[in-house]
């Protein structure tokens, strides 16, 4: 189970950190013309991506907090649940709005917000692994 949690937050984390840096500021050099297809096979894309890793993730956090492994402290597994949370409220209340009104045309103000509100998910992600991989090494020793 932790190695699962392990495997589905290091893939999230190296997928948001190429999202905050790479992907989303891209969408400020897509012309008027190409915006809303652009928008909507990003969307299309990235779930096919993001949604098995989150998934897998949410599932084996809550079994994690729920039952620790042995010598894993029980307030890690469950801070790290926390932050599984806070990325998906993220996404859901503030990137999910932001791509819909980026799939209705192309808003460079939108098109900012995107990338200044994407970082509290890539501080959640990188906070994540940081646990997870505590939590593994708690385990192994």
């Amino acid at each position: 189970m932790l190695l699962a949690n392990l495997a589905a937050t290091l893939v999230m984390t190296g997928v948001i950190w190429f999202v905050q840096l790479v992907h989303y500021p891209l969408f400020a050099l897509v012309g008027p013309g190409g915006a809303v297809a652009y928008e909507r096979e990003h969307t299309r894309r990235t779930t096919w991506v993001v949604a098995p890793a989150m998934g897998v993730e949410a599932l084996t956090a809550v079994v994690l907090a729920l039952r620790p492994p042995d010598g894993v402290p029980a307030w890690l597994a469950w801070a790290a649940l926390g932050l599984v949370g806070v990325a998906w409220l993220s996404t859901w209340l503030v990137q999910v709005p932001c791509h819909r009104a980026l799939s209705r045309g192309p808003d460079p103000a939108v098109a900012r917000r995107l990338v200044r509100t994407n970082w509290v998910r890539t501080a959640a992600w990188s906070l994540r692994a940081a646990a997870v991989l505590w939590m593994v090494a708690t385990t192994a020793g």
